[in-house]
């Protein structure tokens, strides 16, 4: 099976496998931000999954909203491309594809560097690490990239080297439901996937808004899972883009990406 295949087995399974991860590691104790569990140097990788990284993935700039930020991803070149799903030796690998959310809400800040300059940002599901980038290029004066992934954290590390930036904090945990962290911006991008995890989100998210008076930016293409449900009426349309074509390719038959500001009314249960 070749991973053009693997990668749509991917996106049926994604609530079928990552949810149920994301439900499962619960938070630990209260999570601050100098306080997390996280990876800051490329010291801390380990050797054998370094260099299968690098050997199995391709870097590129090309197909995606983003040229300016370089990225390890699996591609056609790739021989995971082409070998069976069970030969890969880690968790699937949702990281080494650049979702079409995650590169609107990239391409947004890349744009508008004011959203970020000056301000402490979570890049919440983080995946390949590129929103995380794109708010470090833009100036953001702290930058904390979750995913509950180790060897996605690990390849955030290598996508910051290859962009020439020193490796920003990376936390492994699963956030969601815990004490909402004091952040002035959250991002996040294809993360409404699931319907129960989608749920855990739009209420922690709210926590977040509440207590801190976080701003919250959401990416994400228009999948059904994301529209219908509530949490869409409670967000506001910033821009829309033209995804290119190797990436409406990737995403079979999406043809655009969109950023949201999510704007809860005082009225929402907490």
């Amino acid at each position: 099976m070749a991973f053009h295949g693997w990668k749509w087995l991917l996106l049926l399974g994604r609530q079928n496998t990552l949810s149920n991860v994301w439900r499962s590691r619960r938070a630990g104790p209260s999570l601050c931000w100098k306080r997390c569990c996280h990876w800051s140097t490329g010291k801390s990788l380990d050797p054998e999954v370094r260099a299968f990284l690098e050997e199995n993935t391709e870097v590129t700039n090309s197909g995606h909203l983003t040229p300016e930020i370089r990225l390890r991803l699996l591609t056609p070149r790739c021989r995971f491309w082409r070998e069976k799903p069970d030969l890969w030796p880690y968790g699937d690998p949702f990281w080494a594809i650049y979702w079409p959310g995650g590169q609107a809400l990239s391409r947004y800040i890349l744009d508008n560097p004011h959203v970020v300059k000056g301000r402490s940002v979570l890049d919440l599901g983080s995946g390949c690490g590129a929103t995380a980038i794109a708010a470090v290029m833009s100036g953001a004066s702290q930058v904390l990239a979750n995913d509950i992934d180790p060897i996605a954290g690990m390849a955030m590390i290598l996508n910051c080297e290859l962009n020439h930036l020193n490796p920003f904090p990376i936390t492994i945990k699963n956030i969601i439901n815990s004490e909402a962290g004091n952040w002035d911006l959250i991002v996040l991008g294809d993360m409404f996937y699931d319907e129960q995890l989608a749920d855990g989100l739009h209420h922690w998210l709210q926590k977040c808004i509440r207590i801190h008076q976080t701003e919250v930016l959401i990416g994400d293409p228009g999948r059904h899972q994301f529209l219908s449900h509530s949490i869409r009426s409670q967000l506001h349309k910033v821009i829309e883009y033209s995804l290119p074509e190797y990436t409406r390719q990737e995403n079979y038959g999406l043809t655009s990406s969109i950023v949201w500001s999510y704007q809860p009314s005082n009225s929402l249960d907490n």
